[in-house]
């Protein structure tokens, strides 16, 4: 099958796209101008064909989308840019995926159209059972949540055939530069991930499976990746040396994240391989030398870390004496 693979170097991308290689499949990625990827580039310039564009072109998509049977559509700005730079967000979320769409809707024979969306969709749930499952309500909680939703409708009123997965939270299987967005999640919230390869192959065997078409799936690691943000949290501060932080550093206000209903997805996509430990082990594996550093500065990077959180820095300043 010929595919168009937008955003193919990102964190699902990267994955996805050799699974779709190893399958059989002819991919075109369309890539950003400036990516950082160059290593990607390399890796793939025999295997797949590269094309270098920008998702805000209409030209551009128009080009990409010639002769393609299937468009598989990952590229999209993410929090916290989606927050700090809504209209870079809106340009490209909202803007290049209608005229994705608007460009796969004008060839003689439409493709097929994959397009990957959150559960973030779902809103504030923390105070429903879990899990949560596609016939639940949609609420946006943000600018990404707002944009996925807003998408996801426009996907289906496009007259294409279609299906959109919403995925659970994919940590790449690098070292994630700190960011003040991780003290966001109060630490007692359901959280659920996915390891990045199975999240690939759920898209690969998603090109064969016809059963997902004109279908919202749930995507996520399955009960064994079903945790609280507190327990991620820690392996991951313990994996870099770190510790875990004190809770004073953490919101207490609710978090869009849950747990998800991933039954059907995996019966129909066999996808759910790692678990939550197979995970940590992985990102255990890449940290390396980052983890000796980190230990070695203990103190300074916690100070560090801890100086990112605006509910610690609120709370120290509380706890402050009063000045005669």
């Amino acid at each position: 099958m010929k595919i168009l693979l937008t955003g193919a170097f990102g964190n699902l991308g990267s994955s996805a796209l050799p699974e779709l290689l190893r399958q059989g499949h002819q991919v075109r990625c369309f890539i950003e101008v400036n990516t950082r990827r160059k290593d990607l580039i390399r890796r793939f310039a025999d295997q797949a064909e590269i094309v270098v564009g920008d998702m805000r072109n209409r030209a551009d998509l128009q080009a990409a989308v010639q002769g393609q049977e299937m468009i598989i559509h990952l590229a999209y700005v993410i929090p916290p840019v989606t927050e700090e730079q809504p209209e870079v967000a809106q340009a490209v979320n909202i803007d290049g995926t209608r005229y994705l769409l608007e460009a796969a809707c004008s060839l003689p024979t439409p493709p097929k159209f994959f397009f990957a969306s959150s559960l973030d969709v779902f809103g504030l749930t923390q105070h429903l059972p879990p899990p949560r499952k596609v016939t639940d309500p949609v609420q946006a909680s943000d600018t990404y949540s707002a944009q996925k939703i807003a998408c996801e409708e426009m996907v289906k009123a496009s007259g294409l055939q279609w299906t959109i997965f919403r995925f659970a939270d994919i940590p790449p299987v690098t070292m994630r530069s700190p960011h003040p967005i991780m003290y966001r999640v109060p630490l007692e919230t359901r959280f659920e991930m996915v390891h990045t390869y199975d999240a690939g192959l759920a898209v690969a065997n998603a090109m064969h499976t016809e059963a997902v078409w004109g279908k919202i799936m749930l995507i996520g690691g399955g009960a064994s990746c079903q945790i609280l943000y507190r327990d991620y949290l820690r392996r991951s501060l313990e994996i870099m040396g770190i510790g875990m932080l004190p809770e004073s550093a953490f919101s207490q206000e609710p978090y869009c994240t849950d747990w998800l209903d991933t039954e059907e997805s995996q019966r129909l996509l066999k996808y759910q391989r790692a678990s939550f430990e197979d995970i940590m082990h992985d990102l255990e594996r890449i940290a390396g030398f980052t983890r000796v550093l980190a230990t070695m500065a203990r103190p300074a990077a916690r100070w560090w870390l801890l100086r990112m959180s605006p509910f610690y820095r609120a709370k120290s300043r509380q706890s402050l004496p009063d000045k005669a």
